[in-house]
């Protein structure tokens, strides 16, 4: 399945939140970060008070015959820590967490063989991180074939149960998400199912995630299962000019906080992340044609008073 047509959004949530303005190692949110969708070691995760997450499930619906296959991509981010400090910086306690995306692909597996015998299997992402991954498929009585995909960070820690969370976060799964592509068949919208379909959509149980079509409307051959809360078909704004891992379009009013850094808060911010320094680059190269891109739009418009009259 070729997933071009989910990857940027799939990307955009992937970096959601990664790193954040002043977009430089020393600021607190960019040293403590907290990302969507993280799934810890489940020997932590289970001993944490609350618990804190180690698996995320999806559940969807497919209308397909027994020849379909469908592919699965699990996709997250490592965070791998970086001991060099930033110049002019000494202290090495300054030093950031780079993210390294780690990605498992599961091609070509035939519907008619999971319905019958689930998949299950654990595979090593990396020498440290283990995934254990189950698939299975299940007929309906409307028609509909509900798939169910669990994924469990079975990853091994030296410490332990009494592990720290320093020790965890980098054998963890962060922003974990799954891109499903169906091929002889389709899926079925949950948030917007045909009338027959609604009783199933309504069974399914999502933890952690959520799917969504993905692709250009109105395809139902790709499911994202986001950490986000989406609707069917997002799309990244067109006036975007590159990331700012926000994605709540505010492009303009970053791209003005960038250029008002001082040199040595912009020396930093070149010195760290590669993505930091790709944003400096990026936002100092921008021209007046595509400053005034980055507005804001009006997407939609409908008629407020005829929603009260129907009310």
């Amino acid at each position: 399945m070729n997933f071009d047509g989910a990857e940027k959004i799939a990307a955009a949530i992937l970096y959601e939140g990664y790193i954040l303005y002043p977009y430089r190692p020393t600021a607190i949110k960019n040293r403590q970060r907290w990302n969507f969708g993280t799934l810890y070691p489940r020997v932590y995760a289970q001993a944490q008070r609350p618990e804190e997450p180690f698996r995320l499930v999806a559940e969807c619906l497919v209308v397909a015959d027994e020849t379909a296959s469908l592919d699965v991509r699990l996709r997250f981010l490592q965070l791998v820590r970086q001991e060099q400090s930033v110049p002019p910086l000494t202290d090495p306690s300054l030093a950031w967490d780079e993210a390294v995306e780690r990605t498992s692909e599961h091609p070509d597996l035939r519907l008619s063989e999971l319905l019958t015998s689930p998949l299950s299997l654990t595979v090593p992402a990396t020498p440290e991180l283990q995934i254990a991954l189950t698939i299975a498929a299940q007929k309906l009585e409307d028609g509909a074939c509900k798939l169910r995909l669990e994924v469990q960070n079975a990853s091994p820690l030296p410490s332990g149960a009494e592990a720290k969370r320093d020790e965890a976060l980098p054998a963890s799964f962060v922003s974990a998400h799954l891109l499903l592509g169906i091929t002889g068949g389709e899926f079925i919208s949950l948030l917007d199912p045909a009338e027959a379909y609604r009783a199933s959509v309504a069974a399914c149980s999502q933890l952690g995630v959520f799917p969504v079509l993905v692709g250009e409307e109105p395809e139902r051959s790709m499911m994202f299962c986001s950490p986000i809360i989406l609707y069917d078909y997002p799309k990244i704004a067109p006036e975007s000019a590159g990331d700012f891992f926000d994605g709540t379009e505010m492009d303009e009013m970053l791209t003005l906080r960038v250029l008002t850094l001082t040199d040595a808060e912009k020396q930093e911010m070149q010195n760290g992340d590669p993505r930091a320094r790709r944003i400096l680059e990026r936002t100092e190269a921008l021209t007046n044609d595509a400053m005034l891109k980055a507005h804001g739009i009006i997407r939609e418009l409908r008629d407020i008073r005829g929603d009260a009259h129907d009310r």
